[in-house]
C-alpha cells in the first residue's frame, strides 16, 4: 500500500515543530524535521522546464512523465526510510506551492499552524537577544541599521524567514488556496491541544490516537547552528498556554504598528 502523505506549512516560531512531535506519538506517523523534499521537486521542476531534450519531445507526455516523477519519487523518499503508513513532511514552502503540489499529489492535504503576529516577532527579539555573544549580522552601529528594536521588527517584516513566510500567508489567502488547508492558531494549540487535535485528524481522516500532552518526546532532530541564532527547534515536554509577553519585549508601539500593518492577518484570524 502507497503511503499517505500529509504536510504542514506553517509561519517560523508558530509551533511546526512540537505539533510534528505530538503528531509522531501516534505510532502510524512518521514526521520530519524541517524537510528538503520540496527543495528535490522545485529543483527537478527547474531541470524539466529548461532542459532542452524534455522540451523536444511530445509536450503532455513530458508533463505526464514529470508529474509521477515527482510523486513516485517522494513516495519513495518516505518508503526508503519509514515502514509508517502515513508522512507528515513539513516544509514552509508547500502552502504557497498549493498547486504545484496538487498538480502530482491531488487532493494535498496541508495543516498551517499560525500565531499572533506580535508573538512571532517578540520571540525573533527574544532570540537576538539572548545571543550576543554571537554577531547577528543585523546590526550595524556605523550606518545605524538593526540599532533598535522596531529597526529589526522592520527588517524581519522584509526579509527570511519571517516576512517571506507573511507574504507567503498572505497570496495564499488571495489566490483562495486556504480553502484546502486547516489552519491551526498556536495558541488554541496550547490552551487546548487534545481539542486541535481532534480537529486535525478529522481534516486527514485517519484514525484518531491517544495523546500525552503532557510528556511529548522530542522525535525530530536538526541542528540549530545551521540556522543561525533564531534556529529553535528544541520543545517541552509539557504543552502549556503560550505566555502573551510581547508587549513587554516590543513595547506598545512596536506592537500597534504590527497590527496596523498586518491588519487582514487580524481580521482574518479573528486576534485582538
Amino acid at each position: 500500500m502507497a503511503k499517505q502523505i500529509f504536510f504542514q506549512s506553517s509561519l517560523p516560531r508558530a509551533g511546526s515543530t512540537l505539533l510534528q512531535n505530538v503528531m509522531g506519538q501516534n505510532p502510524d506517523f512518521y514526521v520530519t524535521p524541517t524537510s528538503g523534499v520540496l527543495e528535490l521537486t522545485y529543483g527537478a521542476r527547474a531541470n524539466y522546464t529548461n532542459s532542452p531534450e524534455f522540451k523536444a519531445q511530445d509536450s503532455e507526455e513530458m508533463k505526464s512523465g514529470f508529474l509521477h516523477f515527482c510523486r513516485y519519487g517522494i513516495e519513495g523518499f518516505f518508503s526508503a526510510i519509514t515502514d509508517k503508513p502515513y508522512v507528515i513532511d513539513k516544509s514552509r514552502g508547500w502552502g504557497i506551492h498549493y498547486d504545484f503540489l496538487n498538480s502530482f499529489y491531488p487532493g494535498a492535504k496541508v495543516i498551517v499552524m499560525v500565531r499572533d503576529l506580535r508573538g512571532v516577532f517578540a520571540s525573533m527579539e527574544k532570540n537576538f537577544r539572548k545571543s550576543q555573544h554571537k554577531d547577528s549580522g543585523l546590526v550595524n552601529h556605523g550606518e545605524l541599521t538593526g540599532t533598535t528594536t522596531p529597526k529589526r521588527i522592520d527588517i524581519w517584516a522584509q526579509s527570511q524567514p519571517v516576512g517571506l513566510a507573511i507574504e507567503r500567508l498572505q497570496e495564499i489567502l488571495t489566490q483562495g488556496l486556504d480553502k484546502h488547508m486547516l489552519f491551526v492558531k498556536f495558541e488554541d494549540f496550547t490552551e487546548n491541544p487534545a481539542k486541535e487535535v481532534k480537529r486535525i485528524y478529522e481534516y486527514l481522516g485517519v484514525p484518531e490516537y491517544e495523546h500525552d500532552f503532557k510528556n511529548v518526546e522530542q522525535i525530530t532532530q536538526e541542528d540549530d547552528s545551521v540556522y543561525g541564532i533564531y534556529g529553535d527547534h528544541t520543545i517541552k515536554p509539557e504543552i502549556k498556554p503560550l505566555t502573551k509577553d510581547y508587549k513587554q519585549v516590543l513595547g506598545n508601539d512596536v506592537c500597534n504598528w504590527i497590527k496596523n500593518n498586518y491588519k487582514w492577518f487580524y481580521d482574518e484570524f479573528k486576534y485582538y
